[in-house]
């Protein structure tokens, strides 16, 4: 994703002609699209995706189990 982003932020650069941007040459810009291709294709590719998904909801599953514990402590009840 930040590939994308940076790809976008070059685009922007270079259509507007600000900074040393805009003497690159498009191919420059386009190798950067394309290295953000390469990593959502590799991501798919070998799970990586996938795994860091699982572990979000793992984390979100642990803090969940954790609050309802900490909810069902004595003598913190609510009334």
């Amino acid at each position: 994703m930040y590939l994308l982003g940076l790809a976008i932020v070059l685009s922007l650069l270079k259509v507007a002609e600000i900074g040393p941007v805009a003497a690159w040459s498009w191919w420059i810009i386009l190798g950067v699209y394309g290295a953000a291709v390469a990593w959502w294709a590799w991501a798919d590719a070998s799970g990586y995706t996938k795994r860091k998904a699982m572990e979000k909801m793992d984390q979100r599953k642990k803090d969940r189990l954790e609050r309802q514990k900490q909810a069902m402590t004595p003598g913190q009840r609510r009334r």
